[in-house]
């Protein structure tokens, strides 16, 4: 059974907005650990975005292995696929639709357009599978 909520402490919430301002003008992206059962969220890992672009995201690959082989000794679940939109909402793009290949964990959007916003109105949580799109609850928390 998979959680139909995503909830995420303030300290990483901060640190996923922090990682996403850092990263403009391009998209940034990294993978949230913790028990996917629940929706909680234990920990964030940044990653490089080996497409280095403003308009696409792709976690690199070195990034990627590392970090899940980490998860996964950790004994832990990857809980959520992250990344930002640096000019627009928190919404899945159609490229985002087209490109998701993960349907149990979620996907954290960012929204860097407004850049007084606070990880609750920046942040978004989506479950995408088959090409389609789903909002889910995030809790801050």
């Amino acid at each position: 059974m998979v959680s139909e909520a995503l909830t995420i402490p303030p300290s990483i919430a901060e640190q996923i907005l922090a990682h996403a301002r850092s990263e403009v003008p391009n998209e940034a992206c990294g993978l949230l650990a913790g028990d996917l059962a629940s929706g909680t969220v234990t920990a964030f890992h940044p990653a490089r975005n080996a497409e280095a672009s403003p308009l696409r995201y792709d976690v690199h690959p070195d990034d990627l292995v590392r970090i899940v082989l980490g998860i996964e000794d950790a004994g832990v679940d990857l809980v959520a696929i992250f990344h930002s939109h640096t000019h627009t909402s928190a919404v899945p793009s159609p490229t985002d639709l087209r490109s998701a290949q993960y349907p149990e964990p979620f996907y954290l959007l960012a929204s860097l357009s407004d850049p007084r916003a606070t990880p609750e109105s920046a942040l978004r949580a989506w479950r995408i599978a088959d090409g389609a799109s789903t909002e889910v609850r995030l809790q801050v928390r």
